[in-house]
């Protein structure tokens, strides 16, 4: 296997990619935009994983039976911390950052696109 990435399809997709590149301090490694001014596919590197992300189009399903989990692991505090102040904007929050029975520092939510997220320490 060449690699594994993690693919997410969201109505604004360029909204998305700066957001989530932004939350994850991720570098862009491409950019296809469709004709509409969205992404066709873009690909971000988020603490060395593929982050990949499309315009949604009318007839692909929706469904919210993921989540996405980034384990930092100790010392990642601040990568948790991060990441939360910049999705929780305009998301469900499941649970808001702080500890739980796992880990010192955790947080669940579904962002703004319909993205279930868990980043925990």
């Amino acid at each position: 296997m060449l690699r594994s990435m993690m693919q997410i399809y969201v109505k604004g997709s360029v909204e998305a990619v700066n957001i989530y590149q932004k939350a994850f301090n991720a570098k862009i490694l491409a950019l296809y935009p469709d004709e509409n001014g969205g992404y066709m596919h873009s690909e971000l590197n988020a603490y060395g994983q593929i982050l990949a992300v499309s315009e949604l189009i009318d007839n692909v399903v929706i469904g919210n039976t993921m989540q996405f989990c980034f384990h930092f692991g100790e010392g990642g505090e601040e990568h948790v911390k991060n990441a939360y102040e910049v999705l929780k904007d305009g998301a469900t929050v499941c649970v808001p950052v702080g500890p739980c029975d796992y880990s010192p520092c955790m947080f669940s939510l579904v962002d703004k696109f319909g993205v279930f997220w868990c980043l925990f320490v």
